[in-house]
């Protein structure tokens, strides 16, 4: 049996604009703005011969057959490199952050799993082009554009070019070394349900451009924080408890906002300063809904 295991990172979208109307899913994407997350998605693959393909998925140690993305990845691979036929393949995904809630978990399980099956197989392609093929999963799945372009090379990101990895670019921001994300997480919202509304669409397009603009002309931690807020409440997603943790944060001088999509809140902030937004969390949720991380630098990477 040959294994490997490849760890991503989460990922937290502020803003972004859609670019889905090419027939070729490497370069559909989007621009937009994010920051990703030190939890995030560590994925084992485990395979064997056999006489026929078999592929069993296990998340956070339970058996799943609903794991579309994943689903796709290996599709992909069985389809395209006749080293993966006959193979016994077992998935191990190891999900660190919450899942469906806007922190970028299948764009991570999709990435982590694509970084090892290219390394169990010893299929020779560069980090790059596995995690292309993530991308398109996600975007033929409707489960993310940018997210899987982000958490390929991590940091405080700015997509400035929409497509996958090796197609679209980006351009990271610095970022102290004591900022931590500091979120509340209430629940899922559907990501394809918003990238499938044509009112929403319209929406996001019109305005996002305009704020990753913005962006690009005076990068830094406070415009992030301010332009992701102005795109949500611009979208018009925030939802009731949503709101009221908002103006709480808003009254204590923390500039808080919604990530892309997920019913939570979240926030970059120093380390000495987290005090104060923590007792705001705790003020509308429990402990358990607090999610406190670090910012991922090194992005994608295979585990030793």
């Amino acid at each position: 049996m040959r294994e490997a295991t490849a760890l991503a990172p989460g990922h937290i979208t502020g803003a972004f604009q859609i670019f889905d109307e090419s027939a070729d899913a490497s370069n559909v994407g989007s621009r937009g703005f994010g920051v990703s997350l030190d939890l995030g998605a560590r994925t084992t693959v485990k395979i064997k011969k056999a006489s026929e393909n078999s592929l069993k998925v296990k998340i956070n140690d339970h058996a799943s057959d609903s794991a579309r993305v994943s689903n796709h990845v290996v599709s992909t691979f069985l389809a395209r490199f006749a080293e993966t036929e006959n193979s016994e393949i077992m998935v191990e995904h190891h999900i660190q952050a919450p899942i469906g809630a806007g922190f970028g978990t299948s764009g991570a399980a999709a990435l982590s799993l694509a970084l090892a099956l290219n390394e169990a197989f010893n299929l020779g392609m560069s980090k790059i082009q596995a995690a292309q093929l993530a991308h398109i999963a996600e975007v033929e799945c409707k489960t993310g554009l940018g997210t899987v372009i982000a958490e390929t090379f991590g940091g405080l990101e700015i997509r400035v070019k929409p497509g996958a990895p090796g197609i679209g670019e980006i351009k990271q921001l610095s970022v102290p070394a004591n900022t931590v994300v500091a979120c509340l997480v209430f629940g899922p919202l559907s990501t394809s349900e918003f990238l499938t509304n044509q009112k929403t669409r319209t929406r996001i397009n019109k305005f996002g451009g305009e704020l990753i603009d913005e962006l690009v002309e005076a990068p830094g931690i406070g415009n992030f924080m301010k332009l992701s807020r102005q795109f949500a409440e611009h979208v018009e997603l925030i939802t009731e408890k949503v709101r009221h943790v908002l103006t709480a944060a808003d009254e204590v001088g923390v500039v808080c906002s919604m990530p892309m999509f997920g019913e939570s809140v979240f926030t970059l902030i120093e380390e000495e300063n987290l005090r104060k937004i923590l007792q705001v969390f705790r003020k509308h949720g429990s402990n358990r809904q607090i999610v406190i991380s670090n910012v991922d630098h090194e992005g994608a990477r295979l585990l030793q």
